[in-house]
């Protein structure tokens, strides 16, 4: 969803095929319920508090900014959400994930358990909605679920793995650990003996993010 322009509010929005599914039922079912917002193409740097022509025209620069179109790309498009915190925070939430990259070998398994660092005042804690993961390229996973949290969301989200041979699709799971297993087919590997793809968890109450590659080793036999 986006806003076409900075100077009228006209909303630009794409459903997912879920959101098409559930409308064309025509049975009133359809309800939006929850929406996030993000500011992925402000460039906060143009702010200037130094403007020649006074504070009202400290931010003009970002006001007169370009602001992107819908496009149903999970993986490009609100990258940054807004969230709210409690008045008086001095630190922003980091994620951590005790991990800097993942390097699995084919066909075997692990489980994530993310943290959320600076957050409600505690030096690491776990957010109650729980995290999002998004693995870029589903192929590489045979497995990729999310458990811990019973929202409809977080239900829905970890439906089997089904995509077709050849084709990139992402996909993305919701819970409180995150477990991982490599794919077993050989024909994704090709003639290389890795495949790369990025893993990016989301804090669901505190809107941190974090991005890690994944790389996936063949096993020789």
């Amino acid at each position: 969803m986006g806003y076409l322009n900075n100077s009228v509010i006209t909303v630009d929005a794409i459903l997912t095929t879920k959101g098409r599914e559930l409308l064309g039922k025509n049975d009133g079912s359809f309800k939006i319920t929850q929406f996030a917002l993000a500011d992925d193409e402000i460039d906060y740097t143009l702010y200037n508090p130094t403007h020649p022509s006074g504070s009202a025209y400290y931010g003009e620069a970002i006001q007169n900014m370009p602001l992107l179109e819908a496009f149903p790309l999970e993986t490009q498009i609100m990258k940054y959400k807004l969230a709210t915190l409690p008045r008086g925070t001095a630190r922003l939430p980091i994620l951590d994930l005790s991990y800097s990259s993942l390097v699995l070998q084919q066909g075997s398994s692990l489980a994530i358990t993310p943290q959320t660092l600076n957050y409600l005042g505690n030096s690491q804690a776990y957010e109650t909605s729980g995290y999002s993961a998004t693995i870029s390229d589903s192929r590489l996973m045979g497995t990729f679920t999310g458990i811990g949290i019973n929202t409809l969301a977080a239900q829905t989200s970890n439906a089997p793995i089904t995509t077709t041979l050849g084709t990139n699709v992402s996909k993305t799971v919701i819970g409180s650990q995150i477990n991982l297993r490599a794919t077993t087919i050989n024909t994704l590997f090709g003639s290389n003996t890795q495949i790369t793809a990025t893993l990016t968890v989301v804090g669901l109450d505190s809107g941190a993010r974090l991005t890690i590659p994944i790389t996936i080793n063949k096993k020789i036999v």
